[in-house]
């Protein structure tokens, strides 16, 4: 009989209680050609997994259907060493890295004791981060890059990020602050001092979307350049932006209609070995400071889920596996 593992499978749309624990056929060495196996270790619940499973991207999931197996971010060790470009990283490596769940749209997700994965999405883990810190940064990290440069504004420009208590904003007021952006950050209250620390110029409490508008304008009256949306407040904040700015948000259902000559983008990021390498060097050399808001066994991935919708700690919830 051939070896099974453990996965998550969504059952149906719906809530959290629609996530049920299943078996399915563990991969076998060689099986996909070009692909490697990997021993997960932790998996990160990402707002689009939420998203997913409660049926918001149905139009756009083709002929897909449940049951399917959720999960983009993962962190674990290689069970076969990787060829081409990534030929250094043997058998055994610590890697992470984003499966792109939506470009492939095969159901397999990271909910998953063992994925396959292509080379190119992989980065070596370094010794001193671990799997769960590791787990959080991929899809967050490269979305807040990828983000940036499709925003392309110039050094000085004036950059508010909603959502900034979350690991994608978090990341985005660093890179953005390390870029030359003035930064205005919207944050959970208590965490405007750390984000000053990370790069923010200004920062201020979350609340109703008008009261955000409110208080960029005061920080920017003419209004800001442009607006990476990590809330996903949509056209609730588009005032804030002044005429010809620019709007980036990374849910598709969450872009607001241009108006005021206002560029409105959407960000679907793209796995990028090089600078995830890159950036988990950095969060080892703390130049990059990621959040990890609680981790929680495989088995536990409903009550993870709810906790992850009711928001009641910014950061990444990271599941074990």
């Amino acid at each position: 009989m051939r070896d099974v593992m453990r996965v998550v499978e969504v059952t149906a749309f719906g809530g959290p209680e629609v996530l049920s624990m299943a078996r399915r056929p563990r991969p076998e060495a060689g099986a996909v050609p070009g692909k490697v196996r990997v021993q997960l270790k932790a998996a990160g619940i990402t707002i689009a997994d939420l998203r997913i499973r409660a049926g918001l991207y149905v139009d756009q999931m083709g002929d897909l259907r449940p049951p399917f197996v959720l999960g983009t971010d993962f962190a674990g060790k290689l069970l076969d060493p990787a060829p081409g470009e990534a030929s250094g990283l043997a058998a055994g490596t610590r890697v992470a890295g984003f499966l792109p769940w939506y470009d492939l749209l095969t159901g397999e997700g990271t909910y998953a004791e063992v994925i396959w994965a292509d080379p190119a999405w992989l980065a070596p883990i370094p010794d001193d981060v671990d799997f769960t810190t590791a787990a959080s940064v991929p899809l967050a990290v490269i979305t807040a890059r990828q983000g940036l440069d499709q925003l392309a504004l110039p050094p000085g420009a004036t950059l508010l990020v909603t959502g900034a208590s979350g690991v994608v904003g978090r990341f985005a007021v660093q890179l953005a602050s390390a870029a030359g952006l003035r930064v205005l950050a919207v944050a959970y209250e208590g965490d405007e001092s750390e984000l000053k620390i990370l790069g923010a110029k200004e920062c201020f409490p979350r609340g109703e979307a008008d009261q955000v508008v409110r208080e960029a304008l005061r920080l920017a009256p003419g209004g800001v350049d442009g607006v990476f949306d990590g809330a996903l407040a949509g056209s609730a904040v588009l005032p804030a932006v002044r005429n010809g700015g620019v709007f980036l948000s990374f849910a598709p259902d969450r872009i607001p209609p241009s108006e005021r000559d206002i560029r409105v983008e959407f960000v679907r990021a793209k796995p990028d070995a090089a600078r995830l390498t890159d950036a988990l060097e950095k969060v080892s050399n703390r130049e990059l400071v990621t959040r990890v808001a609680d981790v929680m066994p495989l088995e536990e991935v409903a009550e993870a889920h709810r906790r992850a919708e009711a928001g009641r700690r910014p950061g990444r919830i990271i599941l074990m596996i």
